[in-house]
């Protein structure tokens, strides 16, 4: 039977591929969900335990909020909770991306937030980014503090974990996600030359105004 939700989930699996080819995740690690359109509250989410770079449309899993199946016989990602968060705290979310990249796991297991660098930073994640206070994976703890360390940004470290973007849908998740990456290679590579320039303070305000202006208009859209 096809799924009245083929081309969403479709999405999902490209964008899962996209992920591994970039090298923002590895093997069974990441997640990847979309918000589903129409009345109920669902989205559609990569399951736990398989490789990013070979899933088909049939193993993205479709749930409710409360995380109760609705499509797919596989279990959802073991970080499902923090998508769920995600979509419930922030109605302009469209899509969540969680990513075990290299540099932005450094910067998270070295304790690091990683300030406004390049303009790119600002309007596109809409200021620093910064970094959860540890907790346990797959907890309600853990997506609690990523939400907090999130605000009403666009990307947040995870403590001695990864990454996490949002976007209001599968591509600026994605954008998000490349761009932390970059971000991170960045600033760990500028700090080894042992010299950090952040943007000028004047610049970042101009920015995070344009930034919240471009989000005010998308959602008056």
């Amino acid at each position: 039977m096809t799924s009245r939700w083929a081309n969403e989930k479709k999405a999902v699996v490209d964008t899962a591929m996209e992920l591994a080819a970039a090298g923002l995740v590895s093997g069974s690690s990441g997640n990847v969900s979309v918000r589903l359109p129409g009345p109920q509250e669902l989205f559609a989410i990569t399951p736990l335990g398989k490789p990013l770079s070979g899933l088909g449309i049939d193993d993205i899993v479709v749930a409710d909020f409360d995380i109760e199946p609705v499509e797919g016989e596989l279990t959802p990602s073991s970080e499902t909770l923090l998508h769920v968060s995600a979509y419930r705290s922030r109605p302009d979310v469209g899509a969540v991306i969680h990513t075990h990249s290299l540099y932005a796991s450094v910067a998270a297991v070295a304790g690091l937030e990683i300030p406004p660098l390049i303009d790119e930073m600002v309007m596109t994640i809409g200021g620093p980014i910064r970094l959860s206070r540890y907790a346990f994976p797959g907890t309600q703890v853990l997506a609690d503090n990523v939400l907090e360390a999130l605000g009403d940004r666009n990307a947040a470290l995870i403590r001695n974990h990864g990454a996490v973007g949002v976007g209001r849908d599968l591509r600026e998740a994605l954008d998000v996600c490349s761009l932390v990456e970059r971000a991170a290679q960045i600033y760990l590579q500028a700090s080894l030359l042992g010299k950090v320039n952040v943007l000028p303070i004047e610049v970042i305000e101009t920015q995070m105004e344009l930034f919240r202006m471009r989000r005010k208009a998308e959602d008056t859209s």
